[in-house]
């Protein structure tokens, strides 16, 4: 894992720290290659079933390293994109927490986790537009998707931030913290997600995302690919069984 990423193992949720305070953990190349690995290893590790992507020093991440896009190195990972993350996120789930500064790239990195929490003196942005350019990883399109459409557009089209109580009452933040807790509160979120049958949490993730643009009409149908092996596995039986047997599920299934 290269220096800029560091990932620690929390029983069975991957924390992924983003550690590049100096420069308030701008994505250069280091940083893609880093994360892509990280949710490589959260992808096909059978004991981890949820990530934590933060970031150092009190700011979740400033976006794009522009000295380093200036210099012509590569920023984005081939298979994962940009942050090695918004083109290809991870099966499993992952919670962001967010602390400081979310801006440009960094609020897309957050907007291509599947949970939020934030401290609440953190703020998002997408400024692209005041410096003559576009969100292109990913927050044009999933923005509007997270939050009311003209509150997302007002964003997209001035670049102004948004403080986290107001993200939250909007619904992009789940969890909202004081200052400085919220990364362990993330963590707390991904135990309680972790606690499920991963393959049930995975399968339900891939519907919700891939059924935002398919016919209400063919939904049921199209969901049966995905959910039809959760209630043929073994971890449906053990479920059921432990839940007559008052007692905690042992998961089997990936």
């Amino acid at each position: 894992m290269s220096d800029a990423v560091e990932v620690d193992q929390d029983g069975p949720v991957l924390v992924i720290t983003i550690n590049r305070p100096d420069q308030r953990n701008a994505v250069n190349g280091a940083v893609s290659r880093g994360i892509a690995e990280a949710l490589d290893l959260l992808d096909a590790d059978p004991d981890l079933r949820a990530g934590v992507l933060h970031g150092a020093g009190g700011t979740f991440c400033a976006g794009m390293d522009l000295k380093a896009f200036a210099a012509g190195e590569p920023v984005r990972d081939d298979v994962r994109g940009f942050a090695g993350l918004v083109e290809r996120p991870p099966a499993s789930p992952l919670i962001a927490a967010v602390e400081g500064w979310a801006l440009g790239g960094g609020f897309e990195v957050v907007l291509s986790c599947d949970l939020v929490v934030a401290a609440r003196t953190a703020r998002f942005g997408l400024p692209e537009v005041k410096r003559g350019l576009a969100a292109r990883g990913g927050g044009v399109f999933r923005l509007p998707r997270r939050m009311p459409y003209g509150i997302a557009m007002e964003l997209i089209m001035t670049g102004a931030a948004l403080e986290a109580p107001r993200a939250a009452d909007f619904g992009l933040v789940n969890r909202l913290v004081e200052e400085g807790e919220a990364l362990a509160a993330a963590v707390e979120l991904a135990r309680e997600v972790a606690a499920n049958a991963p393959m049930s949490v995975r399968a339900s993730k891939q519907v919700a995302s891939a059924s935002l643009d398919w016919p209400v009409e063919e939904c049921f149908a199209r969901q049966r690919e995905y959910l039809e092996p959760v209630f043929a596995s073994s971890d449906a039986a053990e479920g059921v069984a432990a839940f007559r047997e008052h007692r905690d599920p042992v998961w089997k299934d990936r």
